[in-house]
């Protein structure tokens, strides 16, 4: 018998809203099993709440990897940032409670979530793109963030149900490593309440990265979650003096991984992006890599991510983009 089987003997999951989640046969092994198992049952009151609240974002993306290091925060940062330089409204939603990232890597890290008559007003990055993190909560920015499972989920519920969000052309979620808490509980408040447009999955080229992806794309498929593509990061490095790229993780396949697993499950391959280090610097700045070196080839790579994500959403670049 197979680990995933050990893990999901049915290969079926119930969802955490049934009445057998965390019994079920397809439970047991399950590492979210006593979480799902204690979840309230039944219809969630805020469910209503968060319809209303999302009932003017026309797409809702996760963003995800099976492990760290693999520059998931990064990539959802840059993103965020060529979406909105195509002049379309993005929100962006730190899912990573306890290692809250977003907020420095965009520049707005000093900043605090305002209470309006509609709700939080989530962080303006710039005219395009807003922010909203647990890091702009704490009384002290260095706070460490010690939260069980139900707190975590809590605040997740919160930045959903509390955000003024306003219209949107998409709402960006980035998360943690894995298929946690924080995954689950986004995941099913967004399904219950208008659905999710897809995740894309990303990796780097080592075959190291493999088999926490796969578990990645195996939870989107138990939870019905479209995979919009896999972009593959840190795909060869770019020197800053001369733009010339070079393999640092050459693969004996011939291509790198995000690619072999695009074609093993049939799943749009949206491109790989290089190493940049002019791209640390940014994250440093708070800027897009677009700002400080417009012709980087990890500028060009991503705005063809950004060209294959719109044509899995059907969503083009508004009037007036800046062209890329």
């Amino acid at each position: 018998m197979s680990t995933s089987e050990l893990s999901n003997p049915d290969g079926h999951c119930v969802g955490p809203q049934s009445e057998q989640a965390g019994k079920a046969a397809s439970c047991q092994g399950c590492p979210n099993a006593a979480i799902c198992a204690s979840a309230p049952k039944g219809p969630d009151p805020d469910i209503e709440i968060i319809t209303r609240r999302l009932q003017n974002v026309k797409h809702k993306i996760l963003v995800l990897s099976g492990k760290g290091g693999v520059g998931k925060s990064t990539m959802t940062k840059e993103l965020a940032f060529t979406l909105g330089h195509r002049n379309l409204l993005v929100g962006l939603v730190d899912t990573d409670i306890c290692g809250p990232s977003i907020p420095r890597m965009t520049g707005v890290r000093a900043e605090e979530v305002h209470q309006s008559a509609g709700g939080w007003e989530p962080v303006a990055v710039d005219d395009n793109v807003s922010v909203i993190s647990t890091h702009f909560l704490l009384p002290n920015k260095d706070d460490a963030v010690v939260w069980r499972g139900p707190r975590k989920n809590g605040m997740i519920k919160n930045f959903l149900k509390d955000v003024s969000w306003g219209e949107l052309d998409v709402l960006v979620f980035d998360t943690p490593p894995g298929t946690s808490d924080e995954h689950i509980s986004t995941v099913t408040l967004l399904q219950q309440s208008g659905g999710v447009s897809g995740a894309v999955i990303v990796t780097t080229p080592q075959e190291v990265a493999v088999a926490d992806v796969r578990r990645e794309i195996s939870f989107c498929i138990k939870t019905k979650v479209p995979i919009l593509g896999i972009v593959e990061n840190m795909s060869g490095f770019v020197c800053p003096k001369c733009d010339k790229s070079s393999m640092v993780f050459p693969s004996k396949f011939g291509e790198g991984a995000g690619e072999r697993l695009a074609k093993e499950y049939g799943f749009p391959f949206l491109g790989r992006v290089p190493l940049d280090p002019r791209l640390m610097k940014a994250c440093e700045e708070g800027v897009p890599l677009r700002e400080i070196a417009s012709d980087s080839p990890a500028v060009i790579a991503l705005d063809r991510v950004v060209d294959g994500l719109l044509h899995q959403l059907s969503l083009q670049s508004a009037p007036n983009a800046s062209s890329a």
